[in-house]
């Protein structure tokens, strides 16, 4: 069953499906950017790109990679495990409370270096939201895990298209600035999570689950021996989830302290444009991460080869049109100011053209219980990110936050579709067989 269901035209769909939703998501963050750039200007959409990133980073940090291993936990039968839930819940709280402290009492050093125009306090309330996006996390991946492939569609979506209505609601209200950006993103952030977990609670069945606690339901006492299981593979694959954010976003921190939110504002436009292109590849993780899960080795390495080739081609074709249109597209959205992100946009779309590959390769590695693997290869990413840097934006500003990430991108995804290739060859072909500190949870 699960064979004819891999072949069948149902996944085809379903990554169809959720590259859909990914570009609604789009929309609605293009949409929310335009207005805001057009209100503040380049500095606020640096402002506003900030406060997108970090909160969040915060608290994943802070939940011990709980996103990651939900999708795992979640796969059968691991689904099943006595005490699940209140491990989840209590690792996803104690998270929460953590990250909403660590963030205000670090705000003075982050307004200082990352909002210096604004004040403290309000950098300080922002940290609602490193609880409120990791609340809205926790929710969209327990929908990846439990296979809710509408549910979760309709979540990633909404993600970003909540913050337009819930940003003109403090506007209205005459509230202006960065502070209005703030209530915005938590109160979209709050919007969406009770719908996904509404959908969680609903998957799942409320009577099965019970709120009142027991065995499997949301409350009771954490199982500490879990706890550990969920949190060793949680922290394996969290580090390549968090060098992955890092890769993606540690040019616009390290661009933001160096050179200020106006350039920031406009390289940040060109880094969502270019990031189109990590759509389908970011859909394949998704939809195949738990599928690959719970069959057996074997026939998700026939799999995963067979969707590496089809990703490869489909991405690279589709990266041409991108960077012809980068200059019409930018100008027309976002107005003749952002004209000098152009040029790293289109830069930056030379670094995507693996990305559909490398998408199935992490689907791949999560799949089968290595996750540390994925994120070891990420880290030579992240150290090209860090080193040309720090050696070129001092100099070339956002071109060369653009080349340092094209050449982070482009050298991961290469290594990460190398190792795809090699541990899932046939035993025939005298198959590798490679533990790095792996142990299946």
């Amino acid at each position: 069953m699960i064979r004819s269901t891999l072949r069948s035209g149902g996944p085809v769909r379903t990554v169809l499906a959720n590259c859909s939703a990914r570009l609604l998501a789009i929309l609605g963050l293009t949409l929310a950017t335009v207005l805001v750039a057009r209100i503040g200007g380049p500095a606020e959409v640096g402002e506003y790109a900030l406060l997108r990133m970090l909160p969040g980073l915060v608290g994943v940090l802070c939940v011990l990679g709980l996103p990651g291993a939900l999708a795992f936990f979640l796969a059968e039968p691991r689904r099943g495990l006595p005490r699940l839930w209140p491990t989840l819940m209590a690792i996803g709280g104690a998270g929460a409370i953590l990250g909403t402290a660590l963030w205000v009492a670090a705000s003075p050093v982050i307004a200082k270096v990352f909002f210096p125009d604004e004040p403290p306090w309000l950098i300080a309330a922002a940290g609602a939201t490193v609880a409120s996006q990791l609340v809205l996390t926790l929710g969209k991946t327990a929908l990846q895990g439990l296979e809710d492939r509408r549910g979760g569609d309709l979540v990633i979506a909404a993600e970003e298209l909540a913050f337009l209505p819930c940003f003109l609601v403090p506007l209205a209200a005459g509230i202006h600035g960065i502070a209005a950006v703030v209530v915005g993103l938590g109160l979209a952030d709050l919007v969406v999570a009770v719908d996904a977990w509404r959908r969680v609670s609903r998957r799942l069945g409320w009577r099965r689950l019970g709120l009142a606690g027991g065995a499997f339901g949301w409350w009771g006492r954490p199982d500490r021996q879990l706890g550990r299981r969920v949190a060793s593979y949680g922290l394996r694959g969290q580090v390549g989830g968090l060098i992955t954010l890092l890769n993606l976003r540690l040019d616009v921190a390290i661009l933001g302290a160096m050179a200020g939110p106006a350039v920031l504002g406009g390289y940040a436009v060109a880094s969502k444009y270019a990031e189109l292109l990590r759509l389908p590849g970011t859909a394949l993780t998704w939809v195949f991460y738990p599928r690959l899960a719970k069959i057996d080795q074997a026939e998700a390495a026939r799999v995963a080869r067979r969707m590496v080739g089809p990703a490869l081609i489909g991405i690279a074709a589709a990266a041409i049109p991108v960077a012809l249109l980068a200059s019409p597209v930018l100008r027309i959205l976002y107005g003749a100011s952002f004209g000098p992100a152009v040029t790293p946009a289109r830069v930056l779309v030379a670094g995507m053209v693996l990305a559909g590959a490398s998408g199935v390769a992490s689907a791949y590695l999560y799949g089968r219980g290595t996750p540390g693997l994925n994120s070891l290869v990420l880290g030579v990413g992240l150290a090209i990110t860090v080193v040309l840097d720090i050696s070129l934006i001092p100099r070339f500003g956002a071109l060369g936050a653009a080349v340092a990430s094209t050449a982070a991108y482009l050298s991961t995804d290469a290594l990460l579709i190398g190792l795809l290739l090699r541990l899932s060859r046939p035993p025939a072909q005298g198959r590798a067989s490679v533990a790095i500190g792996e142990v299946t949870p």
